[in-house]
């Protein structure tokens, strides 16, 4: 019996199935975009942990900052004693995160934990209730976030009821046939027939739909959405939890749009690798929970705040802004080559914005019916030649690339080599 079979034996005996796995492999040790199982195979990592490694697996600064911490203490509660490397990581926040004015910021662990805090600072700050959210969103795994998320199988199948006041409006999506207007046009009509806007408290919106496609917000949508908000007292959160740090060529995805939120919701590449969450807004804000109403015991963890500050200097430092810029032409020219060939006609739409960047498969170009077994066999079969790879969509037949962006164009071509000589080779059988 090999180490991974007998760990996987292991697994299903002591964890429940809900707890899925992609891969039956056990990672033994990682560095920047690669790791090693428990029997020492190599897999370059196109997947960074879910959008959690922008600066790559054990990055020197990371390492030096949590071990520097861990040598001081491990955890005290912010709100019981606290430490500065909490204060100097919202400082920092306060300084990058681009809402309006001045602005002030909490920490958490997960970023499900940051939305739901989002949300209660919003209805503490309205004093309404009404939340709007938006097709094919992903928001989290607890009941609010559940509640937000529009996708509804694995997410919320089976789990409800939901928190009620929740609404959901079209995310615009060019290629799967809905317009900007349209998707204005759904909202006015939801505003009118649903809920009045003086019950709302917050729309929430990803730049980029992450879980649901890689979907990219059209500016001018964004623009209209901060002007209803505007025209109605009503707060527009970004979701930047997986567009956030570096991945879409900008420090944040909403700075595509020129727009400015009221508050931002911030996770994963935060802290590389480490649990952190962020809540960033307007001071107004964020002010209005009472002492108390917020926090966490594990909420902004002293190595976790290390760790977060080391990636912010890691970002300015090494030009990670500009190198997902660059990554994502490099990753778009490539897979926009491969679209062009005959033999692979499977290949639907090419989207992104970075190196936030995906692939849609398809049966048929003109119907662009989705192919969901092909994406999960392309997933499983670039596995066993050392690539990790992760599907998304709500028709689940995406295929996103979220590789740090500390890797080199040579591993990076070395991972498409493996998706385009698999993809022809399933697209053929």
């Amino acid at each position: 019996m090999s180490a991974n079979t007998d760990l996987n034996a292991r697994k299903a005996a002591a964890v429940p199935r809900g707890v899925a796995t992609l891969l039956p492999v056990f990672t033994d040790r990682a560095e920047n975009a690669e790791l090693w199982d428990v029997e020492g195979k190599r897999y370059i990592d196109f997947a960074g942990g879910i959008a959690v490694l922008n600066t790559g697996h054990l990055h020197a600064k990371v390492k030096a900052a949590v071990a520097g911490q861990l040598e001081k203490f491990s955890h005290t509660c912010f709100q019981v004693t606290p430490y500065e490397s909490y204060v100097a990581l919202a400082e920092k926040l306060n300084q990058v995160v681009p809402c309006r004015g001045e602005k002030k910021t909490m920490f958490l662990t997960t970023g499900a934990e940051a939305v739901e805090n989002a949300i209660k600072i919003a209805r503490a700050h309205t004093g309404r209730s009404g939340v709007i959210a938006f097709s094919g969103a992903f928001h989290g795994r607890t009941m609010m976030g559940m509640a937000l998320t529009g996708k509804v199988v694995p997410y919320k199948a089976g789990f409800g009821p939901f928190p009620a006041e929740v609404y959901h409006a079209p995310f615009p999506n060019e290629y799967h046939g809905v317009t900007v207007d349209e998707a204005l046009r759904y909202l006015d009509g939801l505003l009118k027939t649903e809920i009045d806007p003086s019950r709302i408290a917050a729309m929430i919106v990803e730049p980029v739909q992450g879980e649901g496609g890689f979907n990219v917000a059209p500016a001018e949508w964004l623009q209209a959405l901060r002007k209803i908000c505007d025209d109605h007292g009503i707060l527009l959160i970004a979701d930047e939890i997986q567009t956030g740090f570096a991945r879409t060529g900008k420090m944040f995805g909403i700075e595509h749009s020129g727009i400015q939120p009221d508050m931002m919701t911030m996770a994963k590449s935060l802290a590389g690798g480490f649990p952190l969450s962020a809540v960033t807004g307007t001071a107004e804000v964020m002010e209005a929970a009472a002492p108390g109403g917020l926090g966490g015991t594990y909420a902004g963890g002293p190595m976790a705040c290390a760790a977060g500050l080391a990636v912010l200097e890691a970002i300015e430092e090494e030009g990670l802004v500009e190198r997902s810029a660059m990554l994502g032409a490099l990753l778009t020219e490539r897979l926009e080559a491969m679209a062009k060939k005959n033999s692979l006609s499977c290949i639907g739409d090419i989207r992104g914005q970075g190196a936030m960047v995906a692939m849609e498969l398809v049966t048929d170009r003109e119907t662009r019916a989705p192919a969901p077994d092909l994406t999960k066999a392309l997933v499983q079969a670039v596995a066993k030649k050392g690539l990790i790879l992760l599907a998304c969509g709500t028709r689940g037949n995406v295929i996103r690339i979220l590789v740090p962006l500390t890797a080199s164009d040579a591993l990076v071509n070395e991972g498409l080599d493996i998706i385009e000589s698999t993809l022809e080779e399933l697209a053929a059988a």
